[in-house]
């Protein structure tokens, strides 16, 4: 590891005010301090393989309307790559010119047979596993169920799930329903994490300690990589390893970790994980989205899955034998044949993925969602917004979760909308924010603060005046 990249781990705000002294800006708000991150930044580029919507057409009648937009929502839709038009243009091409002999005979050499094995390698590189730890198939939550039926295998001992209380409201569903398909109550085997009084934020000693105490009657534990409310990157291999020193299965919810943070799921003993592809990954909206299994558990075949075509050995898979052969590895999860026209949108937003890395990815993230936080707890008062995600780097992503205090949030939201800010709100009193490193300038964070500062000047301190 480099000196640069420590200094940004160990304390962003100290790698910025370095920038600052650089720079010459006589302060982290100014445009030539901004200027100057952006000029230094070797993942400027990558923002040109966007599509960015203009102010206008976010918000018809704003000033500058053929600026960029400030899009901070990358948590919940990642932006258009210029490629995902490449991609899906040349298989609706192909669909025109070969129809149903385009499974085997591609002009493009993507045979629709395979094509899910376009996407496999790169998207194991983006979680840390070998090729064949991974399938992309499906969408998440159906892939949570696909899961969930083999690894979730409760006995009287061992029954219960530990999620986290604030669980994403999918997750919780899925994981009830699997409670209940067993003929098993929620309410004496769904275990749920609370914060302690008054805080936001699960701290990791607290799951390790539900973890021994409760252990021998955990079946799975359940969580999100990143808490989708808080924003809070968990420490995926500690958690592990504690719930498998109890004879625990762990699996994850990388929805909001993927393709935002580094992840090692091999490394990490990780036992399944699934993920969507339309957040941090920009595959578009309802993306076809991916498994992770341990290749410890490739050749479980007596695992009672949920069982397609799609997963049957490839070599018989067309003769119709009617004998389920599953392929070893996470491919044998697969049940239908994939989508080609959201497996080739998420192709096309992998080609940009492949010119950079998630440690390059993660040295900007370091530095663009400090000088946020840097400049959101400087120029606010605490009376008016608290951000709800923790100050430690290591423990978040590029997500921040602002409260807005005194029941003016939507006020606010409303007020950057209007502006063509783009985040997104969560009741009753949050907005999520999120620079994503593959296309947010530095610019676009100081320009969210400056328009922030107006709002709140209007919506708050104006009220207290009356």
């Amino acid at each position: 590891m480099t000196s640069h990249t420590m200094a940004i781990k160990n304390d962003p705000k100290q790698d910025l005010d370095l920038s600052l002294t650089q720079s010459k800006a006589k302060s982290f708000l100014s445009p030539s301090f901004a200027a100057y991150m952006d000029n230094q930044d070797p993942l400027k580029e990558l923002r040109n393989e966007f599509v960015i919507p203009t102010r206008g057409e976010i918000a018809p009648g704003a000033d500058r309307s053929n600026e960029s937009c400030i899009y901070l929502c990358g948590n919940s839709l990642g932006l258009l790559p210029k490629a995902v038009s490449r991609y899906v243009n040349e298989e609706l091409q192909v669909w025109g010119e070969g129809a149903v002999n385009s499974h085997f005979k591609h002009r493009f050499g993507r045979p629709w047979v395979r094509i899910e094995e376009t996407v496999q390698e790169q998207s194991a590189k983006i979680v840390g596993a070998k090729k064949d730890e991974v399938a992309v198939m499906n969408t998440l939550t159906s892939n949570l169920h696909t899961l969930l039926a083999a690894f979730y295998t409760p006995t009287p001992e061992r029954h219960k799930v530990l999620i986290e209380s604030k669980a994403f409201p999918s997750d919780h569903y899925a994981i009830e329903s699997q409670i209940r398909w067993h003929k098993l109550d929620p309410a004496t085997s769904l275990l749920c994490q609370e914060p302690r009084q008054g805080e936001y934020l699960l701290r990791t000693e607290d799951i390790l300690e539900t973890i021994e105490k409760h252990g021998h009657e955990i079946a799975v534990v359940a969580f999100s990589g990143v808490q989708y409310y808080t924003g809070q990157y968990f420490d995926i291999e500690a958690i592990t390893k504690a719930a498998h020193a109890k004879g625990c299965i762990v699996g994850w919810d990388l929805a909001h970790a993927v393709g935002n943070v580094p992840l090692q799921l091999h490394d990490w003993n990780v036992d399944f994980a699934c993920w969507c592809s339309y957040k941090y990954l920009n595959s578009g909206p309802g993306g076809i989205a991916g498994i992770f299994v341990h290749e410890r558990h490739a050749m479980g075949f007596e695992r009672n899955r949920l069982a397609g075509w799609w997963g049957h050995d490839k070599s018989t898979r067309f003769e119709m034998i009617n004998v389920f052969k599953p392929i070893p590895g996470a491919a044998g999860f697969q049940h239908s044949n994939p989508s080609v026209l959201t497996t080739s949108a998420l192709l096309g937003s992998l080609s940009v993925f492949e010119k950079t890395t998630m440690q390059e990815m993660r040295k900007k993230s370091y530095l663009l969602t400090g000088y946020l936080y840097h400049l959101l707890t400087t120029e606010f008062s605490t009376d008016v917004l608290e951000i709800i995600t923790p100050s430690d780097p290591e423990q978040r992503g590029c997500q921040l979760s602002l409260v807005f205090k005194h029941g003016k949030m939507m006020e606010i939201f409303d007020g950057l909308a209007a502006r063509a800010i783009i985040g997104d709100e969560r009741k009753p009193d949050v907005i999520r924010v999120a620079p994503t490193p593959l296309y947010t300038r530095f610019e676009d964070v100081r320009q969210f603060v400056v328009e922030l500062k107006d709002l709140v000047a209007q919506v708050y301190y104006l009220e207290k005046e009356k």
